[in-house]
């Protein structure tokens, strides 16, 4: 099938140049064979004539043929080899041998505290360029792996701008803890995390600046990093200054975002029909006569512009080297009263002050504004839904109301219809509450590298991590009913955080060559690291007037004032011996001790120790018979890893806290204080132990690369909060009582079809991951509900969805068992059991959030100045529980529906989905809203053309881009990449109305000077 295809492409290419002798003919015909240096032929090889687009490939067979003038220079090039140049000088026939290009071997990666050759990791690390971050327009690094790295899921919780954003690095691995894995910025180590309205962490951190991302999977990887590891490491490096001549580049692109779908909803005419059936009467009088009315979808969402602009500067000499760049990212969000928005610098300076000491400086430093709307509430299967957020609000506004008065001044529902609308709440009044953050954060690298004596080295780096964060919120007067004002209307909040880690890490590294075949290098590390967190909150009620919003806090009727500092420290120790023989056997031994101040006092310290190897078996004398492999290793590893990101400081010890109601002594109202938490000086570690076997084989002289790992991983000693009895006078404790595993495969798949004058690669990867629940709290509970409709369980993966079955709609005549709130034209709960009631007992797994197999491809070609690439992503047999519906196809009256309902069940429509009109009561808590939200994205696809240089500039490159194009799913919500519970570990694929993601359409400009 290979073959065919280089045959077939040949073809193209030849139609497409026009190397026909009809088109030539003046020109004379020269042909040969390329073969490598093992005296295989070539196919696909790319031979050009120099100075010109003209060229042909190398048939299957390594043969070309093409037409060139008899003085002209023909260029020999193939992805592995080394390029040459012949002259023709008038030969018809010319055959050529490729040498191999020995960097392909001397390709290096970012591992832990240094670098390695690529041939000699035996750890399971994936690398991505830096083009393949920024090719979606992107303010989130994290959000630029999706799909590219095999073995890592990564999840918008959040479609906002800036918005939330979960990464699982081979499955969940904590119950309680952060499963987001470390991110190291130019040795700076930093985490990711927040609610589903928060703005991402790592959204401060421009990608534009990004060089490269390493992805340290398993332990032998990660191990280094040892107690923050056990989720995985992210090691990102930036652009730095190069010797040579000093370059400018401006990058641009500027865009329009819409949102790609809207959900259907009941009209006017439906709706007023429906009001009048709940209600028993004839307030409209004429349903029919209301048309469409408001669709207040259309009021929310709107047509957003994204915009990005980059000045960068590189250059240097043998001594200094400068990277330096200026950012500026604007995204208004898809929704109105939303948008993000980032000015950033970065500096990168590298001295050598002599021949043995350097010094350098990274610093990069951003302003980030982020305008946050309410989206996505937890309030599930009521009014809540409604009330908590935008989107709920839009779909269950009344069509027949108006947003406007008519000065143009928002019009509250309780001042409309004669006040029956007042429990519902105008959408619009969301985007007038102030909720504003800004951020500044700064992330800053001093280093100095001394060559000590030949091969040892010393590097000294001092690391800081600060910023600081001003939440305003303002809800303001005026969009609350005249009929519901009082003293107390209006409310504001204005907040101060600042948060700073320093960071000094001693690295010591020793590296020599034994005898020729042997190679060692040894690093040992010492690092402190401190975080100090504080915050102060003003809050108030109860405003005159809007005038001030809550910059006077003063006016306000009521003030409660709150505050917070804390603190925690953690020392480390370090030593990794890296062996090599001949590039055939490789060795690896890691450990590191980390002692942290936020565990018990018997258990500060941990120990986390890994061993990995690897077999290149393509060294071996009898592979070189097998010419069409060009690389064969085999990888195994072991290690145990850390996390210390389950728990805030100070769990292990015994707390007070301020009461929160007063107590009344002498007619006094006073504030308590009282015991909140008993100590656990025993409190550890949660601790993964994992085992990798991998294999990274080429084919065809690098043309096909493949990378398998298979890995399993357990998590003991779980940080996890248990209840205890009330007569302990305590809710509960934190401990270590639980235990999970994850095991699963990866596959990534890399090919160059074609390298010549026309240039098509491709590349997928696939992921196979299954979590399950081993302990929970040393064998005394097998199950606990995480939500009404979300378990753990022992023996079963983390956050499925337990509840009733729904069994179709009660008809006239059946009878409804006992148990259940149930009635004619309402839900109906299967009896599981079969006993003739409803009860816990008829609860069963109905839903599981986690995805068989997740998966992305990408492809990119280009051809006479011309490239053209496509990026998907995908997630397979994953299910949602699409917890909105509960809300919106329960006519209950006062709040619009989703379209469906206008099918209801009624005596004469005996409809077994929809329930009938009723006034009170919920839908049951049952499978009926669990859906599959298996999904195939088309994530990207860039067309852009190089033009022709100029004098004075090196490049310029114009591009359009659209983004999240089309989605494949028979998800029937906004979007089936979601979850309300933003990073939880345990409730997952839940989807209240979180904010969705939007489709963009942009055009670009790249050039360099």
């Amino acid at each position: 099938m290979l073959k065919n295809l280089c045959k077939i492409i040949f073809l193209i290419l030849l139609a497409i140049t026009g190397t026909g002798n009809s088109i030539f003919a003046q020109e004379q015909a020269v042909k040969g064979k390329v073969t490598d240096e093992t005296g295989q032929t070539v196919p696909g090889a790319s031979v050009t004539v120099k100075g010109t687009q003209q060229g042909t490939l190398t048939n299957i067979d390594g043969t070309y043929t093409l037409n060139a003038s008899p003085s002209a220079i023909l260029v020999f090039s193939f992805v592995g080899c080394l390029k040459e140049e012949i002259a023709i000088n008038n030969r018809s026939t010319i055959d050529i041998t490729l040498k191999i290009d020995q960097k392909a071997l001397e390709e290096v990666v970012v591992v832990g505290y240094g670098t390695q050759r690529k041939v000699e990791t035996t750890g399971s690390i994936a690398s991505v360029k830096a083009a393949d971050l920024v090719q979606t327009p992107v303010a989130n690094i994290a959000q630029g792996l999706q799909a590219r790295v095999a073995g890592v899921q990564i999840s918008q919780n959040s479609g906002s701008p800036g918005g939330n954003i979960s990464v699982r690095i081979r499955g969940t691995n904590s119950i309680n803890g952060s499963s987001e894995p470390l991110y190291v910025v130019d040795g700076i180590q930093i985490s990711n995390g927040g609610g589903i309205t928060d703005v991402s962490p790592l959204s401060t951190i421009n990608p534009n600046d990004i060089e490269s991302v390493e992805v340290l999977k398993d332990a032998s990887a990660s191990a280094i990093y040892g107690a923050r590891a056990a989720n995985g490491v992210v090691l990102i490096t930036t652009k730095r200054g190069k010797s040579g001549v000093t370059r400018v580049t401006f990058d641009s692109y500027y865009g329009s975002q819409e949102t790609r779908k809207k959900l259907d909803v009941l009209n006017a005419s439906q709706f007023a029909q429906l009001e009048n059936e709940v209600f028993k009467n004839t307030y409209y009088k004429d349903p029919a006569s209301l048309g469409e009315g408001i669709n207040w979808q259309d009021q929310i969402f709107r047509k957003a512009p994204i915009q990005n602009h980059q000045l960068s500067i590189n250059g240097g000499n043998d001594k200094t080297q400068l990277a330096l760049s200026l950012n500026y990212f604007d995204q208004k969000g898809i929704i109105i009263g939303s948008g993000f928005k980032r000015y950033s610098f970065r500096i990168n300076l590298d001295h050598q002050l002599s021949k043995k000491i350097k010094i350098g400086t990274s610093i990069l430093s951003s302003y980030s504004i982020n305008d946050g709307i309410q989206t996505g509430g937890e309030n599930i299967g009521d009014g809540g839904a409604v009330t908590g957020s935008i989107l709920g609000a839009a779909i269950g506004a009344p069509p027949t109301l108006q947003p406007y008065r008519p000065d143009g001044s928002l019009f509250p529902f309780g001042e409309q219809a004669g006040g029956q609308y007042r429990e519902v709440t105008n959408p619009l009044g969301f985007a007038a509450v102030l909720r504003k953050r800004t951020i500044k954060r700064s992330l800053i690298n001093l280093y100095g590298e001394v060559n000590l004596l030949k091969g040892l080295t010393y590097r000294a780096s001092f690391n800081a991590d600060q910023s600081g964060e001003l939440f305003n919120f303002y809800s303001p007067r005026s969009i609350v009913n005249k009929s519901d004002l009082t003293d107390n209307s209006g409310s504001a909040t204005k907040a101060n955080s600042n948060f700073l880690a320093l960071l000094h890490e001693s690295i010591l590294t020793y590296s020599t060559t034994l005898a020729k075949d042997h190679t060692l290098k040894a690093t040992a590390v010492f690092g402190t690291q401190i975080e100090m967190n504080n915050s102060n909150e003003i809050s108030a009620t109860g405003f005159p007037n809007d005038a001030t919003q809550n910059e006077a806090l003063q006016l306000a009727l009521t003030r409660t004032v709150k505050s917070d500092r804390r603190s925690q420290r953690l020392d480390s120790y370090m030593a990794r011996v890296n062996y090599g023989f001949k590039d055939k056997f490789f060795l690896d031994l890691t450990a590191r001790i980390d002692g942290s101040s936020k565990f018990g006092a018997n258990n500060k310290y941990g120990i986390f120790p890994a061993v990995s190897a690897a077999y290149r078996i393509i060294e071996e004398p009898f592979m070189k018979q097998v010419n069409w492999m060009s690389d064969l290793k085999l990888r195994a590893s072991y290690g145990i890893t850390g996390n210390a990101g389950g728990i805030n400081p100070y769990q292990s010890l015994q707390t007070v806290a301020a009461t929160e109601s007063d107590y009344i002594f002498n007619h006094t109202y006073l504030t308590g204080i009282n015991p909140t938490r008993i100590a656990n000086p025993n409190l550890r570690w949660e601790r993964s132990t994992q085992t990798n076997i991998g294999a990274d084989i080429s084919f065809l002289n690098n043309r096909l690369s493949l990378i398998a790992d298979f890995y399993y991983k357990k998590t003991n000693d779980l940080l996890y909060v248990k209840k205890l009895p009330l007569s302990s006078g305590y809710n509960d404790i934190t401990g270590n009582f639980a235990s999970l595993e994850n095991k699963g495969i990866e596959l990534a798949v890399n090919g160059r079809i074609s390298d010549g004058a026309f240039k098509w690669d491709i590349s997928g990867n696939m992921t196979i991951n299954r979590n399950k629940i081993l302990d929970l709290d040393g064998g005394v509970t097998n199950e606990r509900f995480a939500t009404t409709y979300t378990v753990l369980k022992v023996g079963q993966p983390l956050g499925l969805f337990k509840t009733y079955v729904f069994d179709g709609v009660n008809q006239s005549g059946e009878a409804i068992l006992p148990g259940y709130d149930g009635r004619l034209g309402g839900h109906k709960v299967k009896d599981v059991t079969g006993d003739g009631l409803i009860n816990a007992d008829d609860q069963v797994i109905v839903g599981n959030p986690n995805p068989k197999f997740i998966y992305g491809f990408s492809t990119n070609m280009s051809f006479k100045g011309f490239d053209l690439g496509a990026f998907f992503s995908g997630t397979q047999g994953n299910d949602i529980y699409n917890a909105s519906r509960l809300s919106f196809e329960n006519p209950l009256g006062q709040r619009n529906m989703l379209a469906g309902v206008a099918d209801r069940w009624s005596p004469t429509n005996p409809n077994n989905q929809y329930v009938s009109g009723f006034q009170g009561g919920r839908l049951p808590i049952t499978n009926y809203v669990v859906e599959d939200g298996s999904y195939l994205r088309c994530k990207n696809i860039t067309l852009g053309y190089n033009v022709p240089k100029f004098k004075g500039v090196e490049r310029i490159r114009l591009y359009v881009s659209a983004n999240n194009l089309f989605t494949f799913t028979k998800y029937s919500g906004f979007d089936p990449e979601v979850n309300t519970y933003a990073g939880s570990n345990t409730v997952m694929g839940v989807d209240n109305f979180v904010y969705p993601q939007a489709k963009s359409l942009l055009g670009g400009i790249q050039v360099t000077f």
